[in-house]
């Protein structure tokens, strides 16, 4: 029988952001932010900011297996999420290595930065839905990922919704986050929900549906049910847009509520007449400090 623990644990299956706004960095955030455990396993590496990927490195397959292997074997997870994966064979890969485990698990079919790279082949779309739409227990496209699945250009995020499951998967959330109705659209297979979200008028959008994702997958380790970790999911993701960084499509920011700023000290006075010395090295203007501090 498997250990219960009380810390939720769930793993990461996807390819590191450079930026830290998307991609794996943006999964631990989640994690953290809902109190889960993340581990992770790499499948690609890049070379990104919220302009652009400038690079792309796989990593091998057999690599890709022996991450998961050895989180799975020693610590296990409640729950598993995918992210970028790129390529066939790492898809081959991820779903020889996720099949006979049977973990609740959230696909988020990542095809396309918000930048506007490409971050699934085209020749790997047939795989991903071939080999893991199977085993997942719900699917997390946003609008232009649902069209493009879809081969369509309607915005009727139902429609869409139920041509997904078609496809063979389970259930599927359709991100709200693009097109004319900010609401994020729940089909598992029989019963629709609609869960209305908040549209911010700030740019901080680069990592949105990784973070969205990944606190749905959380909430399905911590024993939610689908509709419940779909709220909390897209209440997650809706926060950590609001409170980004400014400028461009700039990270968002999942854990905001866990940081305070420090001042910064300031430039000590030099003695009338002496030359002014070096400023010290700025310091870090954020320090982490427990949700619950009394200080």
């Amino acid at each position: 029988m498997t250990e219960k623990h009380s810390i939720p644990r769930v793993l990461s299956i996807a390819s590191s952001d450079s930026g830290g706004a998307a991609g794996i960095q943006a999964d631990i955030k989640a994690f953290a932010r809902c109190g889960a455990h993340g581990m992770t396993a790499i499948v690609a590496l890049t070379a990104q900011n919220t302009l652009g990927v400038t690079a792309i490195e796989e990593l091998p397959p057999a690599f890709v297996r022996a991450q998961i292997d050895a989180v799975l074997d020693d610590i296990g997870a409640d729950a598993a999420k995918t992210g970028m994966l790129f390529s066939a064979p790492l898809i081959e890969a991820v779903a020889e290595a996720l099949a006979p485990r049977g973990l609740p698990l959230v696909v988020d079919p990542v095809m396309v930065a918000s930048s506007g790279s490409r971050l699934l082949r085209e020749d790997a779309v047939e795989t991903l839905v071939a080999r893991l739409f199977p085993l997942a227990t719900v699917i997390t496209p946003n609008l232009p990922e649902a069209q493009a699945l879809c081969r369509t250009s309607t915005e009727d995020r139902a429609e869409l919704a139920e041509r997904i499951v078609a496809m063979g998967a389970a259930a599927v959330l359709v991100t709200g986050g693009h097109g004319a109705d900010p609401v994020d659209h729940l089909f598992d297979g029989s019963a629709h929900l609609s869960i209305p979200v908040a549209r911010h008028r700030v740019a901080a959008t680069h990592g949105a549906g990784c973070t969205h994702s990944a606190a749905l997958a959380a909430g399905l380790a911590a024993g939610m049910p689908l509709p419940e970790a779909a709220r909390q999911a897209a209440d997650i993701a809706g926060d950590a847009v609001a409170h980004g960084l400014a400028g461009g499509s700039g990270p968002v920011h999942a854990l905001h509520r866990d940081v305070v700023k420090v001042p910064r000290p300031a430039a000590p006075r030099a003695p009338h007449g002496a030359a002014a010395s070096a400023p010290p090295a700025a310091a870090d203007p954020y320090r982490r400090v427990p949700s619950d501090s009394s200080s």
